[in-house]
C-alpha cells in the first residue's frame, strides 16, 4: 500500500534501542492493549511496536503484524523467535492495494498505524480496511511523524478516518509525532 516505500534496510535504524528513549513502545501502548486481546500493527516493519504489543497481549494474545516487505516480515520473525514471542506474532505480506485482513472480521480489539498512512496511496481504503477488522468499540492508534507530515497533511488525514467511520477521541502525545486515537 505505497506511495513512498520506506527501504527495507532503514527498519534496522527504526528498531534502534536508541529510538525507545523517545518512543518507549511500552509507554505508548499500555494503556490500550491489555491480555487476551487481539491487536494489528499496520506498516510493522521489524516490529519496533510488534514485540512490545506481543508481551501486552500475553501468553493468550495475538498480534497480527502486516507489512509490504518480505525482508520486513522475515526480520520481525527473526526477532520475535529470538524473543520468544513467535507464537504470539502472525506476520502478514499485503499488497499496496489490500491489506489481508478478511479473515479478522470484527475481531481486532486495537490498531496501531504508526508512521504509515502518508506511505498509502489509498488512505481511505486503508482505514476502511482496518476498521473493518475492528471490534466495536475498537481502538486505532493513528500516528505520523512531524518531519515528513504537515498539520495540514495529518487533519486531512484524520477526515478520511472520520469518513471511513472512525470517531475522534484524544491526541496522543508521543515525541516528534502528530497522533490520535480514533473509535470504531
Amino acid at each position: 500500500m505505497a506511495k513512498h516505500i520506506c527501504p527495507w534496510w532503514i527498519g534496522y535504524l527504526l528498531v534502534s534501542p536508541i529510538r525507545r528513549l523517545g518512543q518507549n513502545p511500552r509507554k505508548i501502548l499500555a494503556p490500550y492493549i491489555k491480555p487476551r486481546m487481539a491487536v494489528l500493527d499496520a506498516g510493522c516493519g521489524m516490529g519496533f511496536f510488534s514485540l512490545d504489543m506481543a508481551r501486552l497481549a500475553g501468553e493468550d494474545g495475538k498480534v497480527i503484524c502486516v507489512d509490504l516487505q518480505k525482508k520486513m516480515i522475515q526480520s520481525l520473525m527473526k526477532r520475535a523467535t529470538k524473543a520468544g514471542l513467535q507464537d504470539r506474532i502472525d506476520g502478514r505480506l499485503c499488497s499496496s492495494e489490500n491489506l489481508p485482513l478478511e479473515d479478522m472480521k470484527s475481531r481486532i480489539d486495537f490498531a496501531l498505524a504508526f508512521a504509515i498512512v502518508h506511505e498509502v496511496p489509498d488512505a481511505r481504503k486503508f482505514f476502511e480496511q482496518i476498521y473493518s477488522a475492528l471490534k466495536p468499540d475498537g481502538l486505532l492508534l493513528f500516528s505520523e511523524p512531524k518531519g515528513h507530515v504537515s498539520e495540514n497533511k495529518f487533519q486531512k488525514a484524520i477526515t478520511l478516518a472520520e469518513e471511513a467511520g472512525y470517531t475522534p477521541l484524544d491526541a496522543a502525545d508521543i515525541m516528534r509525532s502528530r497522533s490520535i486515537l480514533l473509535k470504531k
